[in-house]
C-alpha cells in the first residue's frame, strides 16, 4: 500500500510542477479576468483534462503541498480528501503517506 500512495502522489506532483512551469504562458482573458488553463493534477497519468482556475485561487492551493487541483470525479478517496468543490474543479488534500510524499516534492527546487 505505501507503494502504491507514494506513486499516485508522484503523479500528481508531477502534474503540478508541469502547471507551476507554465503558470505563466497558460494565462488567458474571459470576460476580462485572468485565467489560467491548468492540467488536473489527479493521479492519473494518462488524464489530460484541463481546468480552468483564476491565478489567485491557484496560488491559494498551492501554498499547501498536500494539495492539488482536479477535475470533479478523478479524487481517490483512499488517500485524499476532498477539502473544496465547485462545478470546475475539487481542491484535495493527500493524507498518510501520500501527503508526506506530495509534501516533500513540493519542497523540492
Amino acid at each position: 500500500m505505501n507503494g502504491r500512495e507514494k506513486r499516485l502522489a508522484r503523479n500528481e506532483a508531477m502534474f503540478r510542477e508541469i502547471n507551476e512551469r507554465l503558470e505563466s504562458r497558460i494565462q488567458t482573458f474571459t470576460d476580462g479576468e485572468a485565467e489560467l488553463a491548468i492540467l488536473c493534477e489527479c493521479a492519473d497519468p494518462d488524464c489530460t483534462d484541463r481546468i480552468r482556475i483564476t491565478p489567485d485561487a491557484y496560488a491559494a492551493v498551492r501554498r499547501d503541498g498536500r494539495s492539488f487541483i482536479i477535475r470533479p470525479g478523478h479524487e481517490r478517496l483512499d488517500i485524499e480528501e476532498v477539502v473544496e468543490r465547485n462545478d470546475d474543479y475539487e481542491v484535495i488534500r493527500k493524507r498518510g503517506v501520500a501527503g508526506q510524499v506530495a509534501e516533500q516534492l513540493s519542497d523540492e527546487p
